[in-house]
């Protein structure tokens, strides 16, 4: 490859890893307040404020099961740039507005960025570092998620009001998330090489959608359903995570919730990011499931630790941070990648993202409706504990059978369609 095209690939991927990380001030600081006045709606305060905005994401997932992977790429940048102000004037509305109505201002918050991620996607996928620079998006995420609650509490800190919080958090991010933008929107397309080895990615029509998901449903629903244990396991942990350090018996201070994020980030960052030296697509898709299979069982070793009382609060929450995070990443960086490049059908990586995430989150509204208030429950940690037991458990069975379906109903495209090109030798 030309010296050059990794050049453009690394800086793609450092503006990719800026804007997303960026995003996240527009969205999760608030989650560092207490909102400790009591609920409208039987809830806590922070509980029903958390599911507004949940709400309001998993409806832009759903949503963006269309308009992102039907998203031509030279809209992508106004769309990401229109977004965000959406966001920020909710937030700024937040600020002002009375309780009930400040929900209402943290669904329309959610609502535009949850089509945030697969914009900033789809600069990166079909391409032969795919992997690579989705690791490099992905840990923005995992270490954003810490940060922006660290910048929350330090906001805070500095005497400002939890209901101006948020909105300032925002303000404080808008110019780096600007240039990021601006950046992707230099971002060349793939190469010729990229779409000979990854195949051509393009925008999908409802009867592509349709054609696809029909195609191979059975592993993209077992995934889906891995997927959507993992969103829900992973949304409690970031959500309520001042809490669950509290239960652990280690209240953090506003540095461990980058730190520990960091420690996540790094691990999940070079075990998802070495696919990209597998150059045979079956295989590497395998190795993914291997890794999401690796994550969860990891979960089940923290736990087994914890109960023997041999696991302290910080390098718990480190380690399954690790192990949730392997499998959530492996889908977005890898799995799906893949498997749209051995398939070489009409299809992105957007469509599929978005399919499982809105389950996912959706998921995850279901749990937070019908549990009530999360937040201060003495029975937190019980929860938490016992959905990681489920999770990792049926998680693991849906990642095996899935990736045994699918690559046994791809075999037979191998052979229709010819050698994977990408086991061929390179012409770049």
């Amino acid at each position: 490859m030309r010296r050059n095209e990794l050049f453009g690939n690394g800086i793609a991927t450092i503006a990719a890893f800026g804007t997303y990380f960026a995003m996240y001030a527009f969205r999760k600081p608030f989650t560092a307040a207490a909102f400790a006045e009591p609920g409208w709606f039987a809830n806590d305060r922070k509980t029903e404020l958390v599911i507004a905005q949940v709400i309001g994401y998993t409806v832009s997932k759903f949503v963006g099961i269309a308009i992102v992977a039907a998203m031509p790429r030279e809209r992508r940048a106004l769309w990401l740039l229109g977004l965000i102000a959406i966001a920020e004037l909710a937030l700024a509305g937040f600020a002002v507005a009375p309780a009930p109505w400040d929900m209402v201002c943290l669904f329309l918050n959610g609502l535009p960025l949850g089509m945030v991620f697969g914009l900033v996607l789809s600069f990166l996928e079909g391409r032969r570092h795919t992997e690579a620079m989705a690791a490099g998006l992905c840990a923005s995420f995992i270490v954003a998620d810490g940060a922006m609650k660290s910048i929350g509490s330090w906001l805070l800190a500095l005497g400002v009001p939890e209901r101006w919080m948020p909105c300032t958090a925002g303000l404080l991010f808008a110019l780096p998330l600007a240039i990021g933008v601006a950046v992707l929107k230099r971002v060349p397309p793939p190469s010729a090489a990229d779409v000979e080895s990854r195949s051509e990615r393009v925008p999908m029509t409802r009867h592509d959608r349709r054609s696809f998901f029909v195609r191979y449903a059975p592993g993209l629903v077992l995934l889906v359903i891995a997927y959507l244990a993992i969103t829900i396991l992973r949304s409690l942990r970031a959500d309520f995570s001042p809490e669950l350090w509290r239960q652990l018996g280690h209240p953090a201070a506003p540095s461990d919730f980058t730190s520990s994020e960091l420690l996540v980030a790094v691990g999940v960052l070079l075990a998802t990011g070495c696919t990209v030296l597998i150059r045979d697509n079956r295989r590497a898709f395998a190795v993914a499931i291997g890794l999401g299979i690796s994550g969860l069982l990891l979960c089940l070793f923290a736990l087994s630790l914890r109960s023997a009382g041999n696991l302290g609060g910080f390098a718990f929450q480190v380690t399954i941070g690790l192990g949730l995070y392997l499998p959530y990443v492996a889908v977005h960086t890898t799995i799906f990648e893949r498997l749209v490049a051995i398939t070489r059908d009409r299809s992105n990586v957007g469509f599929l993202m978005y399919l499982a995430d809105s389950f996912g989150y959706l998921g995850y509204v279901a749990v937070m409706m019908s549990r009530g208030s999360l937040r201060g429950r003495d029975d937190l940690l019980v929860f938490f504990t016992s959905t990681t037991w489920v999770t990792a458990i049926v998680g693991s069975g849906c990642f095996a059978f899935a990736g045994w379906w699918l690559l046994r109903k791809t075999n037979k495209l191998v052979g229709q369609k010819g050698e994977d090109p990408a086991t061929q030798p390179s012409t770049s």
